[in-house]
């Protein structure tokens, strides 16, 4: 089995769409949730905070033709996936449409306009708002099939759209597609786009923040009086490839994709099991090869949910102990759904290369109902590990666990 390594990595997100701007609103503790105006036709739905991007617009290089395809969560992808390929400098590579190099990438919905597109057509009867390219927008596979088209990639295509889980799932199927063989190179990731149909389907389960007058202290993982989950967008795309091919061409590895795994809870749609949570990190860390006492950090889930973050921290300690310490980017980000495996994974990889972790803003007292663990308040820590854990949790019993080893050159 062949060793897979990261060689180029893109993203944006609420905190910026470069390492250095993401690096110092963590470092700033900066929150991206604000109070959104534009919700308040929605009389029925509760919350009116989200973490939107503060700005994006397709690059001035994209044509109309290209674009026609794309709604926004695939314009997200395909800006991360464009600009990844570029950092591992590959964007102009000629083996590019040869096979070699495949595409795991999900959100988890397509673009909601063309959605309600459709759903138009079906309450009036009436279809004029669509056209030709409507279903491509709106379809699940929308992210990783405009990708393909995109930058003519021939090689594996991967789908992942299994909401919160899209974007590591993505990673850790492409992993695997390269451990075993069957792809060279692999981009993987996941998108999301903002949507108030988001909010309030996480606000009919009771799972999101009503603090609309302090969007700066939401949300909070793992606090006593957390209130929920503030929706968010982004996108992020991991290179990765074999160790060997990497080697080879001389390029620059970011760190090693060291275990994944994923599994299913098999218990109920949305009431998430402690069980199988640890158990897919145990298989994760199996994977790696290597033992629980050995991981410096775990990068965690942290919705701010009540069920979710009992859960996965009961878990959490279950594996590793009360010594383990864990952070949420999701208080800085929001929930980015589809895109935060993604996210996630990039800041535990440049986390682990400068040795210091995030804390999780707003978290001023544990909730006793969590699992005992080393919660990172204040300035963060620094860390010097060799290894860090990214989870992900997602609707349906989808749980995925990754594990990244710092690259030091062999």
């Amino acid at each position: 089995m062949r060793r897979v390594v990261v060689t180029g990595i893109a993203g944006i997100s609420g905190l910026g769409a470069d390492w250095p701007t993401i690096e110092a609103g963590l470092r700033a503790g900066r929150n991206c949730v604000r109070v959104m105006p534009e919700w308040d036709r929605y009389e029925e739905m509760g919350p009116r905070l989200a973490a939107p991007l503060p700005a994006f617009a397709p690059p001035a290089h994209w044509t109309r033709k290209q674009l026609r395809s794309m709604g926004r969560v695939s314009q997200l992808a395909v800006w991360s996936a464009e600009r990844a390929l570029a950092d591992a400098g590959l964007l102009d590579d000629p083996t590019l449409r040869d096979g070699s190099l495949g595409v795991a990438c999900g959100s988890s919905v397509g673009s909601t306009a063309d959605i309600r597109d459709f759903a138009e057509m079906l309450t009036t009867g009436q279809s004029s708002g669509l056209n030709a390219n409507s279903y491509v927008r709106m379809m699940p596979h929308t992210t990783a099939a405009n990708i393909g088209i995109f930058l003519g990639l021939t090689g594996r295509i991967i789908p992942t759209s299994s909401a919160c889980t899209s974007a590591s799932q993505a990673i850790g199927y492409a992993y695997e597609a390269i451990r075993f063989g069957r792809q060279e190179k692999m981009l993987a990731g996941g998108a999301e786009e903002l949507c108030p149909s988001e909010a309030m389907a996480f606000d009919l389960l009771y799972a999101t923040s009503r603090r609309n007058s302090t969007p700066n202290l939401v949300p909070s993982p793992y606090d006593r009086d957390r209130d929920g989950l503030v929706v968010g967008e982004g996108a992020g795309m991991l290179l990765l490839e074999s160790l060997d091919g990497a080697m080879a061409r001389g390029a620059r590895i970011y760190a090693e994709v060291a275990g994944f795994a994923s599994n299913s809870d098999g218990t109920h749609v949305t009431r998430p099991s402690d069980i199988t949570m640890a158990r897919v990190m145990r298989s994760a860390i199996a994977d790696a090869g290597i033992e629980p006492a050995v991981v410096g950090y775990v990068n965690g889930h942290g919705t701010a949910t009540e069920q979710g973050d009992i859960a996965e921290t009961q878990a959490t300690h279950e594996v590793f102990g009360s010594r383990m310490p864990i952070s949420s980017q999701k208080s800085y980000l929001g929930h980015t759904l589809g895109a935060c495996g993604a996210l996630e994974a990039w800041i535990s990889i440049e986390c682990m290369r400068a040795g210091w972790f995030p804390p999780t803003i707003n978290l001023e007292n544990v909730d006793p109902r969590c699992g005992e663990l080393d919660y990172l308040t204040g300035d963060g820590r620094e860390i010097d590990t060799d290894y860090v854990m990214s989870n992900n949790f997602a609707f349906g019993g989808v749980n995925t666990s990754l594990v990244f080893r710092r690259w030091s050159g062999s």
